[in-house]
């Protein structure tokens, strides 16, 4: 049985000790992570805050079904997802998507998936802050090309 763990955090949060615990596991001989922080540019702009907003309840049953999902394709022993919403600043961890398997491949092939999905099947909305106001940001080609790839 896998361990699934989705959070969504308001507030600033630790990812490096929030991989601590998902090394604990006998069976797993890997654990892969990534860790997403907000940028200060965005398409040739600064980029001085973001704020990222969700649908509550909706967000955490897709992000379920997403590592659901990863835990089904790639065997996985344990997954951890936790997002930021609300506002941010440069250098604040965004994103934490955690991965454990038994091999390294598995791992690092499940937090891909299940990082290339979320960006694209997770409804999260975000709005940056530029010297030239606040505008929302479009979904990127690139991370639909990405998730593309799992079909």
């Amino acid at each position: 049985m896998s361990r699934i763990d989705i959070r969504i955090e308001s507030a600033p949060f630790d990812p490096w000790a929030l991989q601590a615990d998902l090394a604990g596991d006998p069976a797993a001989g890997a654990l892969a992570a990534f860790v997403g922080l907000m940028r200060d540019q965005n398409a040739g702009r600064a980029v001085t805050a973001m704020t990222l907003e969700h649908y509550p309840g909706m967000t955490e049953a897709a992000l379920g079904a997403i590592a659901d999902e990863a835990v089904e394709r790639f065997g996985l022993h344990a997954v951890r997802i936790v997002h930021r919403v609300g506002r941010m600043l440069p250098a604040d961890p965004i994103v934490l998507v955690a991965a454990t398997a038994a091999h390294r491949g598995e791992a690092f092939r499940g937090c891909e998936f299940l990082m290339d999905y979320l960006k694209t099947r997770a409804p999260f909305w975000k709005k940056e802050e530029t010297d030239q106001g606040e505008q929302w940001v479009e979904a990127r080609d690139s991370d639909t090309d990405a998730a593309a790839r799992w079909r």
